[in-house]
C-alpha cells in the first residue's frame, strides 16, 4: 500500500478488536499528518482518568479569567506523552502555530491557544490531547493490511463529542458496521 495511493490526513483510523496492543484497544484516532515518511494522528475516545483542564492550566502557571470549561484532557498516543496538542474548530487560528488539517479541523500545539482558552478567547470548540500516535515509513499501511484499522471519513461530532465511550461505535456505525459483526480475523481474496 503506497501513501501516494491514499492519503489519511483529515480521516478516522478505527481499531479493530484484538489488536494487540492494550494502548489502542477501542481507539479513535484523527489523523493529523500522513505522507510517505510516516504518520500521526490523535486518539479522541481516551480521556486522561484523573487530569483535568483546569487544573493542567495552574499546573502550567497560565491565569484563568472568567469561567473556563473544565474539558477533558485526552490521551493521545504513546508518543511524547506530556507533549500537548489541540485540536480544534477553524474559527481560531495563531500565527505561525495553527495547522489546518481538513474540514475545518485545525491543530495548535503552542501554549498561545491554552492561554488564549483560559481567557476565553480560543476556539469554540476543542480537545486538548497529551501525546499522540505516529507511524514510521510504511508502517500504518503495513498494520490496515494485516486488519489492525478500519478508515473512515470525519465526523465532527465524533471528534468533539463529549461521550467518549460511545466514539469508537459511532465511528464504526458511519462504514454501517455493528462492532458485534467484527472479527480480528479478515480474509483476503
Amino acid at each position: 500500500m503506497d501513501p501516494d495511493d491514499f492519503n489519511l490526513v483529515g480521516k478516522l483510523l478505527i481499531a479493530m478488536p484484538d489488536m494487540g496492543d492494550p494502548r489502542f484497544d477501542r481507539s479513535v484516532i484523527y489523523m493529523c499528518a500522513h505522507s510517505e515518511e510516516g504518520a500521526m494522528g490523535l486518539i479522541v475516545n481516551k480521556p486522561q482518568p484523573k487530569l483535568k483542564f483546569v487544573k493542567l492550566l495552574q499546573q502550567l502557571d497560565i491565569d484563568v479569567e472568567g469561567t473556563v470549561r473544565d474539558a477533558r484532557v485526552h490521551y493521545g498516543g504513546p508518543v511524547e506523552g506530556v507533549r500537548g496538542f489541540v485540536l480544534h474548530t477553524d474559527d481560531y487560528r495563531t500565527e505561525g502555530g495553527t495547522i489546518d488539517v481538513a474540514d475545518h479541523i485545525c491543530m495548535t500545539a503552542t501554549m498561545d491557544v491554552l492561554h488564549d482558552i483560559a481567557r476565553g478567547k480560543g476556539p469554540q470548540t476543542a480537545l486538548l490531547a497529551l501525546g499522540y500516535a505516529g507511524w514510521g515509513a510504511g508502517q500504518l499501511e503495513g498494520e490496515i493490511v494485516q486488519n489492525s484499522w478500519l478508515t473512515c471519513d470525519v465526523d465532527a461530532g465524533i471528534v468533539f463529542g463529549t461521550d467518549n465511550d460511545a466514539k469508537w461505535t459511532a465511528a464504526l456505525a458511519t462504514l454501517g458496521i455493528s462492532p458485534e459483526l467484527l472479527s480480528s480475523t479478515g480474509g483476503h481474496a
